[in-house]
């Protein structure tokens, strides 16, 4: 089993939800955290957490921007080191998300987080791990990444199967680098996403799904796994969640 101290992790979309929980389940194993995230205020929280906030490293940044992306991870090799990991889990979603009642616009933007974010984060930091011949990149995708669910809605779905694409195109490419990539596919979370939903489901229904901290369990079992060991796909649903 891997040890984790002192590597550097970088997580795009951890301001909240899993992206935060996973941040929190690295800093917790001794790593270098550094969260980025659209929103500074939900880093100012984060810094403040118990246990682990005064630990962790934040910026702000727009995955959707290229110029952005470059500068994060410039600051983080310079703030923090070379990046070890990257998790990326910035996602998005929009009530109106059924064909008849789309708004175009919004397609474009959670397109362009989702999946083009992906790419800009994935395509960053690459090249120095192939470099170094290793480094394990954590793609946060969503069972809407594998099956189509009317729930999840149009775009987002659209996005998550080309961010599985993005993420499955760059293990084949860069394992014989040492580099490996992992599609992570969470079912149904309790994260403020839900509250995107044209009708958000009530906390008895939240209840009984996944939470943030069940994914970083399994964000942190890939991490430890020795190079020689890759997981390209990773499942988990809560029991009322079936994926065939």
């Amino acid at each position: 089993m891997e040890t984790l101290k002192h590597k550097i992790v970088l997580v795009v979309g951890g301001g909240s939800g899993i992206g935060l929980a996973i941040g929190v389940a690295f800093a917790r194993e001794g790593a270098r955290v550094v969260l980025a995230a659209r929103t500074a205020a939900s880093l100012d929280a984060a810094k403040k957490l118990p246990d682990v906030g005064t630990t962790l490293l934040t910026k702000p940044c727009d995955a959707a921007n290229r110029a952005q992306v470059a500068d994060l991870i410039a600051w983080t090799v310079a703030e923090a080191g070379p990046i070890d990991i990257l998790v990326y889990c910035a996602g998005v979603n929009v009530p109106k998300r059924t064909f008849a009642d789309i708004i175009p616009e919004d397609f474009d933007r959670v397109m362009a987080i989702n999946a083009t974010g992906a790419f800009n984060c994935i395509h960053a930091v690459l090249p120095a791990m192939r470099a170094r011949k290793s480094g394990l990149i954590l793609n946060v995708v969503s069972v809407g990444g594998v099956q189509v669910h009317p729930v999840a809605g149009l775009p987002y779905t659209a996005s998550k199967f080309a961010q599985t694409a993005i993420g499955t195109f760059a293990n084949l490419e860069a394992l014989p680098d040492g580099v490996r990539v992992t599609n992570l596919y969470p079912g149904e979370t309790e994260t403020p996403l839900l509250d995107k939903r044209p009708v958000p489901p009530p906390p008895e229904q939240r209840a009984n799904m996944l939470q943030p901290e069940d994914v970083a369990a399994m964000a942190i079992a890939v991490a430890m796994l020795p190079p020689r060991a890759t997981v390209p796909e990773l499942i988990i649903t809560p029991r009322h969640m079936t994926v065939t």
